[in-house]
């Protein structure tokens, strides 16, 4: 995303759309880079005007990770398609035990997308990445064809500094660990629904899209041998632990009353006939500690303001490796199958 000063023109932002010229990479495309997209962005590394950047060093081993965002409606309660964006990568990053640092931002800019809604977006990524102490320091523009790329799409990338030298991954899950989450589930999935579906439930949903890097830092301090951190985003909790404990041929044993979630949330899934539990989020966090570290990651959790409602929902067991159950209310046990299907596509 190089930035060119001397461009003169103004361009309508309030007005204007999006042109084919826009991606031709001449001087229209230099005027919404430089008028819109650095105007927001704008730091050390991106005012330098190359084509990418280049970074100081970073001392400890490096985490990478990268997304493609397609979420439908783009603007939603909570957040809009820029917040999740940079919220995404930075918490792909965050769970790989790393503290974000920089970011790229790719955009794939339909034909006839209004320019005050594109600034909106880049405006709520600048907002994300001030949240999430990131910087975005590159990045590229294209343009399609009306009705060839529904408004637009992003594709981030992200880079960061691990905070630990232990191995953080979903094969490491131990019998006797304890799973935790950091929070209510299912609010980002039944957010987007309700406006698919014009509903509102008789309550106010809101997505929980929300950067977790500070979140992870707070839990690796108070518990620095934590095996597992994963972000429970599409397929929603029980599709991440059954992928965790397929990695770690391991069992689980969830207990239902433990799990956090909130009343508007529940009531739109027994409308809708969903599983809380298959829904996506955007701002939760699981932690799999071992056992004598779990009152600590819960404490530390509590204490962060993304944490407040986090509970521990099961247990690591050597039974049935590969499976995830769950006890009942009622005191019986159900298997937590895979997500079959797609529950609901372009979520995010």
């Amino acid at each position: 995303m190089p930035v060119k000063p001397g461009y003169a023109r103004k361009i309508d932002i309030r007005r204007g759309a999006v042109e084919m010229i826009h991606g031709s990479g001449g001087r229209a495309t230099a005027e919404l880079i430089e008028q819109l997209f650095a105007e927001h962005f704008r730091n050390d590394w991106l005012d330098q005007g190359h084509d990418g950047a280049v970074m100081p060093p970073i001392v400890r081993p490096v985490a990478v990770s990268c997304d493609a965002h397609v979420v439908k409606p783009l603007f939603f309660p909570g957040g809009d398609i820029g917040r999740l964006a940079v919220c995404g990568t930075v918490n792909d990053v965050a769970m790989c035990g790393a503290k974000p640092l920089y970011l790229s931002a790719s955009f794939i800019l339909e034909e006839g997308f209004p320019l005050a809604d594109l600034e909106c977006i880049v405006c709520s990524m600048a907002e994300a990445a001030r949240e999430a102490r990131v910087a975005i320091v590159t990045g590229d523009t294209k343009v399609v064809e009306r009705g060839k790329g529904d408004g637009v799409y992003i594709s981030t990338s992200g880079i960061g500094e691990k905070l630990t030298d232990r191995t953080i991954s979903g094969k490491n899950a131990q019998p006797g660990d304890k799973i935790l989450v950091s929070g209510a589930i299912g609010e980002h999935g039944m957010t987007i629904m309700s406006l698919r579906e014009n509903m509102t439930f008789g309550t106010t949903l809101e997505s929980d899209c929300a950067p977790l890097a500070d979140l992870v830092a707070d839990v690796l301090a108070a518990a620095p041998d934590t095996h597992v951190l994963r972000d429970p985003t599409r397929g929603g909790l029980a599709t991440t632990l059954n992928e965790i404990a397929g990695e770690s041929g391991v069992g689980m044993m969830l207990e239902e009353t433990a799990i956090p979630v909130s009343n508007a949330v529940r009531a739109a899934c027994e409308f809708l006939g969903l599983d809380p539990l298959y829904v996506a989020n955007e701002g939760k966090l699981i932690a799999i500690v071992p056992a004598n570290e779990a009152d600590a990651a819960l404490a530390a959790m509590h204490a962060n303001a993304r944490g407040r409602d986090a509970a521990v929902i099961g247990t690591v067991t050597e039974a049935h490796p590969g499976f995830v159950e769950m006890r009942t209310p009622m005191g019986g046990v159900r298997t937590v199958d895979w997500l079959t299907g797609e529950q609901l596509p372009r979520i995010c």
